[in-house]
């Protein structure tokens, strides 16, 4: 039986990590078997947690000072919802483009599916897209 209330810690506690630098949490917050149903902005990007450990490590490179609020969050059974907002500063190379010095903010509402205490599935939708805000295009 999953409890909501220690899938919506779980949450608080990866976005915590992730706002610390940790970008290792791939190992301990999601399960082997992970699946994403969200596209990622990382086009060359793996399934599953090897693309995890890909997008942390590309976003956390041109996004060191990134810190989340998470706006709401809701669980139900294994389900966790959590709308998200993020605001870092472009301070690192990002797909090939330099840094902007921009500041950016993100929101976002994002399902997750817990199983044993780890995310076995994300589904997510975001607003505004990074690379619009930054003035930049994706190079091939």
């Amino acid at each position: 039986m999953s409890n909501p209330e220690v899938n919506k810690d779980l949450i608080r506690r990866l976005f915590a990590e992730v706002d610390r630098g940790n970008i290792g949490v791939w190992e301990s917050f999601y399960t082997a078997d992970y699946v994403d149903h969200a596209p990622s902005v990382v086009r060359s990007q793996a399934a599953g947690r090897e693309g995890l450990r890909e997008a942390f490590a590309v976003f956390q490179r041109a996004f060191p000072d990134t810190r989340h609020t998470i706006e709401d969050l809701v669980a139900e059974g294994d389900r966790v919802v959590a709308r998200v907002s993020a605001q870092a500063t472009h301070s690192g190379e990002l797909f090939g483009h330099p840094p902007t010095g921009r500041r950016v903010t993100l929101t976002g509402i994002a399902i997750y599916r817990i199983v044993d205490g780890r995310i076995a599935e994300r589904w997510a939708e975001q607003g505004v897209g990074l690379l619009e805000q930054l003035g930049i295009t994706r190079r091939a």
